[in-house]
């Protein structure tokens, strides 16, 4: 848990959050449209970037961003950094501290390697944990992956009232957790965890 968020990086809901609050059938909240924003965790691609000055290759984060959009949803926020602790808990806290962003999602860095840190960085930033993901993401990729599936490190969290995904960086492991478990519970998620805001 992160003791150094101050509580006044909490944000009220704006104007426009406020639009996008509903209920669903069951009157749960919900936020829909969702702004999403994605955080590519490589070294290798941000290098390359760095050495070409183009856009990096991103497979991963481009299935994601698919994913939301083709949900209805809006990709507001795309982010490149190194296999870093730092680099990516300094990315992620600013991006749950905007109000335009309503859910973050990592790719990469979720495996066993020394330089795999995107659990760690992003978890300490949690305020909550939500377990259920990594449990339900490791459950579906068992059937594509089968034993490969344990080392999988997917997690996610609510951190200062958003959720946050944190995903490996295939195109098949984004499509799996984005189609079959993200996409239709994030803007749940991200209405109950803002509910405060409005009561």
């Amino acid at each position: 848990m992160d003791t150094t968020m101050p509580p006044s990086e909490r944000h009220a809901d704006t104007a426009e959050t406020t639009a996008r609050r509903q209920t669903d059938d069951h009157g749960h909240d919900t936020i829909d449209p969702l702004y999403a924003a994605i955080v590519t965790v490589s070294s290798s691609r941000a290098e390359a970037a760095d050495d070409s000055n183009a856009a990096p290759d991103d497979p991963g984060g481009d299935t994601v961003q698919e994913c939301f959009e083709n949900a209805g949803h809006e990709v507001r926020e795309r982010l490149l950094v190194r296999d870093d602790y730092a680099a990516i808990r300094t990315a992620v806290r600013g991006l749950v501290a905007r109000g335009d962003i309503d859910v973050v999602l990592t790719t990469g860095g979720t495996g066993v390697t020394a330089d795999d840190v995107s659990p760690e960085a992003t978890a300490s930033l949690f305020e909550r944990e939500l377990p259920g993901f990594g449990e339900l993401f490791r459950s579906l990729s068992w059937d594509e992956v089968g034993t490969r599936a344990m080392a999988s490190r997917a997690t996610a969290g609510i951190a200062v009232d958003t959720p946050v995904f944190c995903l490996p960086g295939s195109q098949s492991a984004c499509r799996t957790a984005c189609e079959d478990l993200i996409v239709p519970e994030a803007p749940h998620l991200a209405g109950l965890a803002t509910r405060h805001r409005v009561e």
